[in-house]
């Protein structure tokens, strides 16, 4: 009986779903998590938790399965080229990464503005690097 557990950010928590494929449909149960888990959080719920989320599943109506799992097997290339393009289209998907990627955008404008102050005074400098020596040709030097 094939299953997959995924654990995705449902605003404002985070929620896994167990989906349990068996002859009669599909199964699912949720468990929210609230905060991001992490690895060791996740670990900690399958060792004790998660034999009740199965059951849960297990005793939930089904509903009728997905065709697409009745097709043939899809190339591994054409997967990992999907998924490429899945992730380069997938939002941001919390606050804290949207954060990040403000921030690093006002750095890039940060470091911009700061190098158009240095060479511009590496140029002020240079004219007048080159004033002097037209001075010094002037006196005689």
């Amino acid at each position: 009986m094939p299953s997959t557990f995924t654990v995705f950010f449902d605003d404002p928590f985070w929620v896994g779903v167990l989906e349990v494929s068996d002859p009669d449909g599909v199964r699912a149960a949720r468990h929210v998590f609230g905060a991001e888990p992490g690895n060791a959080e996740l670990l900690e719920f399958v060792r004790r938790g998660f034999d009740r989320l199965l059951e849960r599943a297990l005793a939930a109506p089904a509903v009728a399965g997905d065709r697409r799992a009745d097709r043939r097997a899809v190339s591994p290339k054409r997967l990992a080229r999907q998924a490429v393009r899945d992730l380069a289209a997938r939002p941001l998907s919390t606050a804290a990464e949207e954060a990040l990627a403000r921030a690093h955008e006002q750095a890039g404008h940060l470091n911009r503005a700061a190098a158009k102050r240095r060479a511009a005074e590496d140029a002020r400098e240079r004219r007048e690097q080159a004033r002097s020596r037209a001075r010094a040709r002037h006196r005689g030097r």
